[in-house]
């Protein structure tokens, strides 16, 4: 299958990808993923991506639009792939369809996470970091440190990260609302649209988004 993931963020859509990636049995491309890669190997869209970063200016749709093209043209992604943070806007969303055409390939399904904003702007703003180590990750209200904190791992201390600030969630809200969101109409257009909510444990939102494109899958 040939999917694309939205959602806002906070949704759960990098653990989702991995997820749904494993059990289908296709690569997850990211674009985060991809602008490490390409940096790391010092291709050359590599070289200008990290020119503009270094800049402080964001990165042209174009370089990103490159950088999936290559990477959709991989051996493994040959039978499908699941895209997670790209397209990011409706260009990129166009030009993803001229890139598929080309290769007379068609996305079959857009998976759409759903999750109310204030529990969004919970999940993230509740989130807690230790210094030592940033992989061990607490939750204020889903998931906290038995002292408050302290890492239960390692003992390092626990913050909150800037971007990870009530005011900046929101602020990265209305960001996804104006330039991501309006994805889902231009795909909803095309009949490729598949929503389900985020909400719950993660297994059973994993099981739900499977469940939802089998369904997708099998009515075309």
């Amino acid at each position: 299958m040939r999917i694309v993931l939205v959602g806002p963020p906070g949704a759960g859509k990098g653990t989702q990808a991995v997820r749904l990636a494993e059990k289908l049995r296709i690569p997850h491309i990211s674009t985060g993923d991809l602008f490490r890669a390409n940096i790391s190997r010092q291709t050359e869209l590599g070289k200008l991506a990290k020119s503009y970063m270094d800049a402080g200016n964001l990165v042209p749709d174009e370089v990103t639009i490159g950088m999936a093209k290559d990477r959709m043209e991989q051996p493994d992604a040959a039978n499908g792939f699941l895209l997670d943070g790209f397209p990011r806007n409706v260009a990129q969303a166009e030009a993803l369809d001229r890139l598929l055409q080309e290769e007379n390939i068609r996305l079959d399904a857009v998976l759409d996470l759903e999750a109310p904003e204030d529990e969004v702007v919970k999940r993230i703003a509740g989130r807690r970091i230790c210094r030592n180590d940033s992989s061990h990750v607490f939750h204020v209200t889903y998931n906290a440190s038995r002292e408050e904190g302290v890492c239960d791992v390692c003992g390092g201390e626990l913050y909150q990260r800037d971007d990870d600030s009530e005011d900046t969630v929101r602020k990265r809200l209305e960001v996804y609302h104006s330039q991501t969101e309006p994805i889902i109409d231009y795909y909803k257009a095309q009949g490729l649209v598949v929503t389900i909510s985020s909400m719950g444990p993660v297994d059973e939102v994993t099981q739900r988004a499977l469940g939802a494109l089998k369904r997708e899958d099998a009515a075309r």
